[in-house]
Formats: C-alpha cells, sequence, structure tokens
C-alpha cells in the first residue's frame, strides 16, 4: 500500500512534469475527478489525505469549491490530522459570503472549549482569518474568556482574533476593553504584540476608551525601555534591534494616546528621545522604528528639544524619499501635504530637504497648488535657501504653467519677492517669453511700471521693468488695459520713473544701462518730453562708467548726426528672433546670441580689425547697438530670410 503522503508528493510531481498547459489541465481533471470519488465514499479515512491533494490544485489555480462541504466534515472530525486539514481548507476555500462559513459556527465553538491546545489554536485562526459578523457575534463571549487563559499561546491567538471581531463588529469593542489592559503585564512578546496592536485598534474604534488606556503609558514606557536596552536577545533580535516589531506597534500606539494630550505626551517625551539619539539607522529594522519615533515626535505635544532631534531622523526619511520619487511618484504624492508642512520647519537642514522633494512633487496637475505653498516659503525662507527655491520656481513655471499669464505673473512676485537672489539668466528669459506674449504687452508693462515705482532695490525686476517701459511705453502712456485696471501716467511720470533709477545709489551700472537704453526709446515713443530725454542722455555722456558712457555718446550721435535713422533704429523689438553674426578677419562666421529659431540674420562684415571694438550684443538692445556699427564704419551687410528681397 502507497503512503498517503507520497501519493500527494507523486501527483505534485507529475503534475510539475506537464510540460505544456493542456496536459496539465488533463491530469488535474483526472485528479479531481478521483478526488470526488473520495469524498462520495464517505468516511474512508482517505478524505484528509483528498483534500490536501484539492487544496493544492486550489493553490494552482482550479476550481475546488466542490471540496467546500468536506471541509466541514473534516472540521467536526474527533481526529486532529482530520481537523487539521478540515481548518486548513475551511480557510483557503471558504469566506465569510458562503453560507457554508455559518455551519461551522458550532464545530468552532466546541473547539475553543476543547482539552488542547492546538485544536483551540486551529479554531481561533480560522475565526480570525475567515469569521463573518454573524460568527463574531455568536462566538465573542468564548474569545474573551480566553483572554483570561493561563497559557500564552491560547492568549496570543485569542488577541488576534479579538482584534479581527472588532473590525468586523465595533459595538462589541467593549466587551474586550477590561481584559485588553491587564494582558500588558504578560512576559510573553507574542501576548504583548498582540495586546498592543488590540489596544490600538480599541482606542481607534472608540475614542471615548483614550482616557481610560492613557492611564497605560508608564507600563508601555517600562516595557518600550525594557526592548530599548536590553541585552542581545536571538528569538527577538533582527540585526541587533531587540523585537522591531514589538516597538514599532508600542510607538504607534504612543503616538495615539499621546496626541494632543499634554501629560501623556510628558510620560513618553524622555524615551522618545531615547529611541531617536540611540536606535542604530544603518540597518533597516532601525530605521523602521525611527521612522515611527519621528511620527510620535510630531504627533504628540512633544518638547522643542526632543523635535530637534526627531528633525535629525526627518533628514534621513527626506532623503529616502527624494529617492523613491524618481522611482514611483505617486506614492510620494500621498504624502505631499506632510513634506509642504515641512517648509515650516525651524530647522534650515529640514526645510532644505522638504524643498528638494516639493520640488521634485511639481506636476501639470498640481502646479497651481504647489506654486502657491513655494512662493509662500520664498517670502519667509532663510536666505541660504532663496536661490535654490527661485529657480525651482522658474524652472517649474517654464515647464508646468498653464498659460503665459500665469508664468509672467509668477515670475514677477518671485522677482518682487527675492529679486537679488536669482540667476543671471533671468532677466533675459523674462523678457524673450514677455516679446513672444504679444496680447500680454499692456498687460506687463502696467504691473512693472506700478512695480518700479513700488521699490527699486529688486535689481532684476528694475532690470525687465525698464526694458518693458522702453519698449511698449506707449501702451502705458494710453492708460487703456483690459486685463488690468488702466492706470493714468503722463510723460513725466514715466520718465521720472526712469531717472530715479539712473540716479539711485542702489542701481548697478547694468541696471543704469537698462534705465538709460529705455528712456532712449521713449524719445520715438513719446512727443512732448522729447529735449527732456536728449537731456538726460547728454549727462551720462561724461560718466565714469565707459560702458554708460559710450550708449550715451552712441545715443548723442543718433539725436544729431543720424536724427533721420532715430525711429528706425529705435522700433520696437520684433517678436521673431533674430541673429547676429561676426565675420572674423579670417572669414570664420562667429554666430552671437541666436536664440531659438533663426527668422533673420544680420552679418556683420569687419576686414580690418581682429574683433569688433569693445561693447557688447545683449538681446533687449540689439537694434540700439547697430547703430554702433555706423558710428565705427564696419562694413554690414543684411541678410533677409529666404524667399523675401
Amino acid at each position: 500500500m502507497v503512503v498517503p503522503s507520497v501519493r500527494l508528493q507523486e501527483m505534485i510531481r507529475v503534475i510539475r512534469s506537464a510540460r505544456t498547459q493542456g496536459e496539465e489541465r488533463g491530469i488535474i481533471q483526472r485528479e479531481c475527478a478521483d478526488i470526488r470519488a473520495q469524498f462520495r465514499q464517505g468516511d474512508n479515512g482517505e478524505r484528509s489525505h483528498s483534500l490536501a491533494k484539492l487544496l493544492y490544485v486550489h493553490m494552482l489555480g482550479y476550481p475546488a469549491h466542490f471540496g467546500q462541504m468536506e471541509c466541514v466534515r473534516l472540521i467536526a472530525s474527533p481526529r486532529y490530522n482530520e481537523k487539521r486539514i478540515g481548518y486548513l481548507g475551511a480557510m483557503m476555500l471558504l469566506d465569510e459570503k458562503q453560507d457554508a462559513s455559518l455551519l461551522i459556527t458550532n464545530s468552532i465553538k466546541n473547539d475553543l472549549s476543547h482539552s488542547s491546545q492546538y485544536v483551540q489554536s486551529l479554531a481561533l485562526c480560522t475565526l480570525a482569518c475567515m469569521g463573518s459578523a454573524e460568527m463574531c457575534r455568536d462566538l465573542a463571549p468564548e474569545i474573551e474568556r480566553l483572554l483570561r487563559a493561563s497559557n500564552s499561546y491560547i492568549k496570543k491567538k485569542a488577541t488576534l482574533c479579538a482584534v479581527h471581531i472588532i473590525r468586523k463588529v465595533p459595538e462589541l469593542a467593549e466587551l474586550f476593553t477590561p481584559s485588553a489592559r491587564t494582558l500588558l503585564s504578560e512576559k510573553n512578546h507574542g501576548v504583548l504584540h498582540g495586546a498592543v496592536v488590540l489596544i490600538t485598534e480599541l482606542c481607534k474604534r472608540n475614542p471615548d476608551t483614550l482616557d481610560q488606556f492613557r492611564k497605560t503609558v508608564p507600563e508601555l514606557v517600562q516595557i518600550m525601555k525594557g526592548l530599548v536596552t536590553s541585552s542581545y536577545s536571538p528569538e527577538h533580535n533582527v540585526a541587533g534591534i531587540s523585537d522591531p516589531f514589538l516597538q514599532v506597534r508600542i510607538l504607534r500606539l504612543l503616538r495615539i494616546l499621546g496626541h494632543n494630550n499634554d501629560t501623556a505626551s510628558d510620560a513618553m517625551n524622555d524615551l522618545l528621545a531615547q529611541v531617536a539619539t540611540n536606535t542604530d539607522s544603518s540597518k533597516t529594522a532601525g530605521s523602521a522604528v525611527l521612522y515611527e519615533t519621528v511620527l510620535t515626535i510630531m504627533d504628540i505635544n512633544s518638547e522643542s528639544g526632543l523635535r530637534v532631534a526627531g528633525n535629525i531622523n526627518c533628514k534621513f526619511i527626506f532623503t529616502t524619499l527624494t529617492t523613491i520619487v524618481q522611482t514611483d511618484h505617486n506614492a510620494v504624492q500621498r504624502h505631499r501635504g506632510t513634506i509642504v508642512d515641512c517648509l515650516k520647519d525651524q530647522d534650515t537642514s529640514v526645510k532644505r530637504r522638504a524643498l528638494e522633494l516639493s520640488l521634485a512633487l511639481v506636476s501639470a496637475v498640481n502646479i497651481r497648488s504647489m506654486m502657491k505653498e513655494l512662493l509662500i516659503f520664498l517670502s519667509f525662507c532663510p536666505p541660504e535657501l532663496r536661490s535654490q527655491t527661485a529657480s525651482g520656481i522658474f524652472n517649474a513655471a517654464e515647464r508646468y504653467s498653464p498659460s503665459k499669464r500665469w508664468h509672467i505673473d509668477t515670475i514677477l512676485h518671485v522677482l518682487t519677492t527675492a529679486g537679488g537672489d536669482v540667476r543671471d539668466e533671468t532677466v533675459p528669459n523674462l523678457i524673450q517669453l514677455i516679446t513672444t506674449a504679444s496680447e500680454l504687452h499692456c498687460y506687463t508693462v502696467h504691473k512693472l511700471y506700478r512695480a518700479l515705482v513700488k521699490d527699486i532695490a529688486q535689481q532684476s525686476l528694475v532690470q525687465v521693468a525698464c526694458w518693458c517701459i522702453g519698449e511698449y511705453g506707449d501702451l502705458l502712456l494710453k492708460g487703456e488695459c483690459e486685463e488690468i485696471e488702466p492706470l493714468q501716467v503722463t510723460e513725466d511720470d514715466v520718465l521720472d520713473a526712469l531717472e530715479t533709477v539712473l540716479q539711485s545709489h542702489m542701481s548697478s551700472p547694468a541696471t543704469r544701462g537698462f534705465a538709460l537704453t529705455a528712456t532712449m526709446k521713449l524719445s520715438t515713443r513719446i512727443t512732448d518730453n522729447v529735449d527732456r530725454i536728449r537731456s538726460i542722455v547728454s549727462i551720462y555722456g561724461s560718466c565714469i562708467d565707459l560702458e554708460l558712457q559710450q550708449r550715451a555718446v552712441e545715443y548723442n550721435a543718433l539725436f544729431k548726426k543720424y536724427d533721420h535713422m532715430r525711429a528706425a533704429v529705435l522700433e520696437r523689438m520684433p517678436i521673431k528672433d533674430v541673429q547676429l553674426q561676426m565675420k572674423a578677419p579670417s572669414g570664420n562666421v562667429i554666430p552671437a546670441h541666436g536664440l531659438g529659431q533663426v527668422t533673420q540674420t544680420v552679418l556683420l562684415n569687419n576686414p580690418n580689425k581682429a574683433s569688433l571694438p569693445c561693447f557688447r550684443f545683449v538681446q533687449l538692445s540689439f537694434l540700439l547697438n547697430l547703430s554702433a556699427l555706423f558710428m565705427h564704419k564696419l562694413d554690414y551687410t543684411f541678410i533677409p530670410p529666404t524667399g523675401q528681397p
């Protein structure tokens, strides 16, 4: 006679040796037919082995529902081997939605009172795994009785079974409240773990029990201290951390009990400080304990010094999340609110990591809400973080801006708040953006004029404002703008603002150059103050700064010798991109300051000199600098786009 266990092993071997899916299905169909025949024969001593084979078939994903009633019969069997297979089958083949599950309620109740702890444990495991609400109501008194048993093995399983009952039938929570507190005096780690989970569930389901369980905080603190300071225990040690699973559970419970309660928080402050400073974060188990410690410190009414200790571990968490966000963006997005809140932390290093993570979380979906938070942070962030914040906002706005107006408003807000901390390329980039947004010229020049009158300390903002006023000053003087409240501005008001920039000690030479060029450009956009403009320009003809002096001399020449060309030279910057090219004596063509797609090319021939005279070709004064070519009598050729005369 073949040993029954070998028959199961033989079936597994044959199924695994199948070469095709069809061959495997054929083998399983034959085996299932044999199993059905065994079930029909009644109690022949082979039912448990047949059910074991059926459970393996179920694990492979094939139908095994015809074995449900056999599970019920085996559970009622007095033999332990059959009862064990029956309970295992019930946990795998039955669930609370099937009527067959109700048939085992009486058997479970009888087994909960069995003299063997192993039979009791089978019943407890099955009830905790698939017990329905009706079964939980019927068997709750039995579980409460087992919570007071002397056997730790049974207590551990009964505790977790009670957790399942509370989740299924929350109104039964009061039944387990008295027993839950007494379980904390147990020395067995399994019972303690179950007790902490049970109390945590009771506090979540019934907030009225919080006051009662807050009295257990000293006991929990003592248990936690014992875990932190205990010597090496192979049974519960994980990578040098004593029972990290129990530590994590206790910390979660302490977080619930200490929330908005000063007394409970004070009782656990010393413990949390000890855990935060002594736990080794180089191990995964230690990192898990530290993570829960930080969450607890931040959620209870802890001391400020303790929060600093928690911040040390926040840095570790943010570093980890910054790595995760590269591969699983959505997983980190769920914690966006918490991450943004950390921007308000007192620790600068925590702010820095929260900023990096916040910028990484910006997307087209949340650009408006995230940018609102980042702009608020920019207004009060430490000076050492302003440049990083401004750069991050610029990059995000350029990548995800919902509209050009929103993009311009965002950059202007940054320039108003932290204009001295932005990158050098911010000014030409914003000018390029404004130039291409022709429908927003009137709106932008009005907004920039207001900002210029209000504050001239932010040099980047002043430079953009001067450029915009020089280009679109006529739109400002008209006072007609649908997008913004109209502002009545006179020619004298505009010139006063530019002259203030020129005379201010806060203005850099570059900013004065912007203001001088803008003043010159206004000479073709206004009519009543041309003499005043000529007077302002002539003053800087003797300026100590060579750049300003050269510009002033060239502009004076436009007034005197080339007045007939002044209107053409000072024309508004074209929206299309233009590229300058300089031809060196060797014949090589050197491109300069080409932006985007080249639509026009100006070739400058300079056969007599190794290099052009000392002046800069910059975007904002491109047309003006062409006038310098006339002064130096350089040969130039205008090359129109293909297809144009």
